[in-house]
């Protein structure tokens, strides 16, 4: 990321430059739940406030509009002539924007042919508009010197937000949260966020993932409020000794004005309330948290799901919970062994399969029920594992796998495929994004940070993946060494390596696509350093299957660890 901080203008430049990816964005942080007790009526609260419902919206060309001065930017401006639309949602879905489906190409092959990290002219730009007065449970925060920011969980593909009519930021990477503080932004009575978002960006060349090509604000937006003292951040271990049968809890905290608390009280609980383990510390040194040997826990796994949770409290001079934050919690032990991957000390096969977020009607602005009944389907169907194909899904679907018992392959927002892959699989590697290009280090970088750290929590993610068939390169070095900075055990798989094996070091595990199954064996018989996983195999989409036993065959090979069907479900939108 270039130097591009607390900026209060727009600029249109940064729609073409891939070193901006984001402007005056709150840092990626974990997604744990956080109360506090409103100073007025003495009752606990989440601090959040939805904004999902109507918007007013209007579609335009981009080269119709001015950022720097255009009028639907300001709180004053009538909207009544807008369209309506439902947030979250799709514009396409709306009617608003013509639907578009291509698999390696750009949506603007064979119409404009930009080279990057331009875009086509043909770009549209939707204007959104929302009243809302603040709740007083945020605002009784912010009174107290807590802030606010407002939350864009999922949009596409890039998105300049302003609140009352002041400029708050610019974001990319639609698929993890982009996040802004507005607390000096906000006043009393009816306030107004306006948000400019762009069908194409510098971001579209590394978002050309084979699905709709579907646009808008698609996730939930709100407004999330924090106390003075306030927990930002927490990365929690929390392992499982199969030898010893032990578990234990380490997590690293990251505290907001901790020297204006007194202590910090960390308890784990089971699933009954009971109290298995607690500590307390001061606050300002409470950043660290161990609880060393833990006797009785039972471990987590697909078969098991046995969680726990974590509530750390934040206490006052006065012996009062100003704030407290909730995390369930599953001890397991996933690792390479021997060259085989193992959960709890014993290896494992994924019976997998790559799933979109995707609905008929609704697009990829699914419902918290979809994804209640694809995880009851997954159970019900023998279906252990899921690669999350080819983004970061809805925070609640990793809440649900957690709960449920089922594995993730969590995959970085990132698919370059027609930037190096002419019809017929012709490789151009002059063309390739983003490759061993400096320029496009940082944004890459940063997708796969903003998803750890909102995911590294939860047990249900095995493995970090670092996108799709988007080739190889140097950026892709920096971004293993990002994930593998930030988490020391969990392996790393990207596929892309098998186009380039001078960088083979880029992913911990053997990953192919619809390799024949004579082709896996000669690989398992071969002495292989590192085990072996189909992240796509037996392409299903209207097929039936038919050789499955060749590929089940191979689990006789111990570093043969199964695999993920292509795919979960037929994207296919209703249409008369």
């Amino acid at each position: 990321m270039t130097d591009v901080t607390h900026v209060d203008r727009a600029s249109q430049a940064w729609l073409t430059d891939p070193t901006v990816f984001e402007v005056n964005r709150t840092p990626a942080h974990s997604s744990h739940k956080w109360y506090a007790r409103d100073p007025q009526s003495g009752q606990w609260s989440d601090l959040k406030q939805s904004l999902d419902g109507e918007w007013r919206v209007e579609v335009v060309q981009a080269a119709d509009i001015n950022l720097e001065e255009e009028p639907a930017t300001a709180e004053s401006f009538d909207d009544s002539s807008f369209e309506r639309i439902q947030v979250p949602g799709h514009l396409q879905t709306a009617g608003l924007m013509n639907h578009k489906y291509v698999n390696v190409q750009y949506p603007w092959d064979g119409h404009e042919n930009p080279l990057e990290p331009n875009i086509p002219e043909n770009n549209h730009v939707a204007l959104y508009r929302r009243k809302f007065t603040v709740s007083a449970p945020v605002a009784n925060a912010k009174q107290a010197g807590g802030s606010v920011s407002i939350m864009f969980h999922g949009m596409a593909t890039a998105i300049y937000v302003w609140v009352n009519g002041a400029f708050v930021g610019y974001g990319e990477d639609g698929f993890t949260p982009n996040e802004f503080d507005i607390t000096e932004l906000l006043h009393d009575g009816e306030n107004v966020v306006a948000v400019a978002c762009y069908e194409y960006s510098s971001a579209s060349w590394l978002e050309d993932q084979d699905f709709w090509r579907l646009h808008g604000l698609f996730r939930s937006v709100e407004l999330a409020a924090r106390p003075h003292v306030h927990i930002e951040n927490t990365q929690i271990e929390a392992d499982w000794d199969p030898e010893a049968g032990t578990a234990s809890l380490d997590a690293a905290l990251t505290v907001l004005n901790a020297a204006d608390a007194a202590t910090v009280r960390a308890t784990l609980k089971d699933a009954d309330g009971n109290t298995v383990w607690q500590t307390t510390g001061d606050a300002e040194a409470q950043t660290a948290i161990s609880s060393g040997p833990l006797q009785g826990i039972a471990p987590w796994s697909a078969e098991s799901p046995t969680l726990y949770e974590l509530d750390v409290d934040v206490i006052d001079q006065a012996g009062d919970v100003i704030e407290c934050t909730s995390q369930k919690v599953g001890f397991r032990r996933f690792r390479i062994e021997d060259g085989i991957l193992t959960i709890n000390g014993k290896r494992i096969v994924f019976k997998g399969a790559d799933r979109h977020e995707f609905d008929a009607e609704r697009g990829r602005a699914i419902t918290e029920q979809d994804m209640i009944d694809d995880v009851v389907f997954c159970k019900r169907h023998n279906i252990n594992s899921i690669r999350t194909s080819h983004y970061p899904n809805q925070e609640r679907w990793y809440e649900l796998c957690d709960e449920y018992g089922i594995y993730l392959i969590d995959e970085t927002n990132l698919e370059a495929h027609g930037s190096w892959s002419l019809p017929g699989d012709v490789l151009t590697e002059d063309t390739i994004v983003p490759g061993s290009k400096r320029e496009w280090e940082g944004a890459c970088v940063d997708r796969v940070n903003s998803m750890m750290r909102r995911d590294y929590n939860h047990p249900s993610v095995l493995i970090w993946s670092l996108g799709n068939e988007s080739y190889v390169g140097d950026v892709f070095r920096a971004m293993y060494k990002r994930v593998h900075d930030i988490d020391p055990n969990r392996p790393v798989h990207y596929e892309g390596v098998t186009h380039n094996r001078d960088y083979d070091d880029v992913t911990d595990i053997e990953t192919r696509m619809y390799s024949h199954a004579d082709e896996i064996e000669k690989y398992l018989k071969d002495d292989p350093k590192k085990p072996y996983l189909s992240c796509e195999y037996m392409h299903a989409m209207g097929n039936s299957v038919g050789n499955m036993d060749e590929y089940t065959a191979l689990e006789r090979y111990p570093k043969y660890q199964g695999g993920f069907i292509w795919d979960f479900i037929d994207q296919a939108i209703y249409a008369t």
